[in-house]
């Protein structure tokens, strides 16, 4: 069964220009690290401060082996560092959905 995590960030307004660079740097790092990332929605028009990603594992197993992968990766901590030095993400809420199917 495949699992996606649904991510919504809640960021600071004044530093989306940030954020969208913190999102861009996982491009390369989520795929490299076995995530099937299906991608990252920033504010455009409306709420200012919420942000989306979207990522997809073949199970919870294989997120649980990604997130040990990720935690290893010279520039996914690297990011994680970014982040919180910055203070871009406010709060974060991770929900895992699976698909309805027929």
């Amino acid at each position: 069964m495949t699992i996606t995590v649904f991510i919504r960030y809640q960021i600071d307004p004044f530093k989306r220009a940030m954020f969208e660079q913190y999102s861009k740097n996982w491009l390369s790092i989520i795929p490299r690290c076995g995530g099937d990332l299906r991608g990252y929605w920033m504010p455009h028009e409306g709420t200012n401060n919420i942000a989306f990603a979207l990522i997809a594992f073949d199970s919870l197993a294989a997120y649980e082996s990604y997130r040990a992968r990720l935690r290893t990766d010279k520039e996914g901590m690297a990011n994680f560092n970014f982040a919180e030095e910055n203070k871009l993400i406010l709060a974060e809420e991770r929900t895992f959905l699976r698909q309805v199917v027929a």
